[in-house]
């Protein structure tokens, strides 16, 4: 077979592997944020709020944080101890004199209304931090009158981003679910239809859309921020549009559908293997000749 024959029974099979340049997105989804939400959204193996003693290491009050803290917003951001104490998680944070949260303590802290008050000034102080207002009970939020000022300031400070998440995580623990889902959409909007927040948008996309554990609220989520978010083609979070499946390349895998594509046969799997020898032989002898060819055009000069 000549160099050209050759290149021409290879070309579809590269062209296939490495895609069209604008199939290329620039970014790749997070292996470890999707594991971590992954194990948050179905659980993972004394509440705070019901505590009167100081928290560790600075040995201040949490109820001196709810009330004199509000508004200092140097203080909510160089101090980087609170934030365990005021959203606890079953999970190990930064300050590691927080200790992981426990089932009996959320139980204790769902029939405590005490605790379930302070904890809604720790989110209506965080949110405010942001530059965002808690509306009412339901979790509906919009922007606050400071909102400018305090977005610029966001849209800069990317550690915030690491707990807003966390925050968020602690919203579904202790019984506040449906409070995401608007901070969620706030952010979405902002980032991507405002440009107000531009540098949280992968944040948002990668990390707070899937702390979301009601699959349809997810959803629901996703289809506004692709129908938002450009390039379109690069957009990387949930599954294909109906439209789109048939191009990326036929079955698809368990999706938010739940549908998961048929097993290959025994059969099916044999020729798959073989078909990608065969391919990796024609790579290498390809690879071969076309040095050899360099080789002896290079003697010939």
């Amino acid at each position: 077979m000549s160099f050209y024959g050759l290149t021409v029974c290879l070309f579809p099979l590269f062209s296939q592997m490495l895609g069209s340049p604008q199939s290329l997105p620039k970014m790749k989804r997070s292996f470890y944020a999707a594991r971590d939400l992954y194990k948050y959204r179905h659980s993972y193996p004394v509440c705070t709020h019901t505590l009167n003693s100081p928290h560790l290491p600075s040995g201040i009050y949490i109820e001196e944080i709810l009330t004199k803290w509000r508004g200092d917003y140097d203080k909510l951001e160089h101090n980087h101890t609170y934030i365990q104490w005021l959203f606890p998680l079953r999970e190990q944070g930064l300050n590691f004199y927080a200790h992981e949260l426990t089932q009996d303590e959320i139980k204790e802290f769902q029939s405590t209304r005490e605790a379930k008050r302070r904890f809604l000034v720790a989110y209506s102080l965080m949110l405010d931090f942001y530059g965002v207002k808690l509306l009412d009970k339901s979790g509906n939020v919009a922007r606050a009158p400071n909102w400018q000022e305090r977005f610029r300031h966001l849209n800069e400070s990317q550690h915030n981003y690491l707990r807003i998440t966390r925050i968020l995580k602690s919203l579904g623990e202790l019984g506040y679910e449906s409070f995401k889902a608007p901070l969620v959409r706030l952010f979405l909007e902002e980032s991507l239809c405002h440009s107000t927040l531009p540098n949280m948008q992968h944040s948002i996309l990668e990390y707070f859309v899937y702390t979301i554990r009601l699959p349809a609220t997810r959803r629901r989520l996703l289809r506004y921020a692709r129908q938002h978010y450009r390039p379109a083609h690069a957009f990387l979070w949930g599954p294909l549009p109906k439209r789109q499946r048939g191009v990326a390349g036929g079955n698809v895998g368990a999706g938010s559908s739940g549908i998961r594509a048929p097993a290959p046969s025994p059969e099916q799997q044999r020729r798959g293997e073989e078909s990608c020898r065969n391919a990796t032989t024609l790579f290498k002898v390809y690879v071969t000749l076309e040095s050899s060819r360099r080789t002896i055009r290079f003697h010939l000069k």
